[in-house]
């Protein structure tokens, strides 16, 4: 069963149409994320939006296409860091704002204000960290796969640990309460 509905499709294909090789790589962490979060939603029998998680995990990372990272083929000229509000943009245009803010909240285990100031990120100075039961739950999805690399090997929840905790204490806090509530 794909996730990809047509009109996920025909998003994608508007911003990705010259850049095929970058679609096809969103589109399989994206689905690897929804799956994770649908595993998430069934086995812990969690009361949330499921159209709306497989939907917004599938489109969490379409800002992507307008950053710069070659590493994982985004050849786009915004800083990385800024894939989620580009993708916020992205679909406030197409007129799916709920689905924007999953974009916007997903990065990390979210960022604060004071995160986004201390680390004098190229972002706005306001709270992006999941509000809702929906944008909680595909933010810890995220976490568990790469856009590099192996991209349907589950990380380890170890490893993830560690990442966060590079980023510091707050975001490695934010993980864990995400970990108490979606582990499994």
């Amino acid at each position: 069963m794909t996730l990809l509905t047509p009109e996920i499709e025909s998003l994608f294909q508007r911003y990705y149409r010259n850049d095929q090789d970058l679609l096809a790589t969103v589109l399989i962490h994206s689905e690897c994320v929804a799956r994770k979060a649908l595993d998430i939603i069934e086995k812990k029998k969690l009361d949330v939006d499921t159209d709306f998680v497989k939907e917004a995990a599938m489109l969490h990372d379409i800002g992507v296409v307008k950053c710069d990272a070659p590493a994982i083929l985004c050849r786009g000229s915004l800083p990385y860091i800024c894939h989620g509000i580009e993708g916020r943009r992205m679909l406030e245009e197409a007129g799916m704002s709920r689905h924007a803010l999953v974009c916007e909240r997903h990065t990390g285990s979210g960022l604060t204000a004071e995160d986004i100031i201390r680390q004098n990120l190229p972002l706005p100075r306001r709270d992006m960290c999941p509000v809702s039961m929906e944008e909680k739950l595909i933010c810890y999805a995220d976490k568990f796969f790469s856009k590099s690399g192996n991209l349907t090997e589950e990380k380890a929840l170890d490893k993830i640990e560690r990442q966060m905790r590079a980023f510091g204490d707050d975001s490695y806090s934010r993980f864990m309460k995400l970990q108490a509530i979606f582990g499994v």
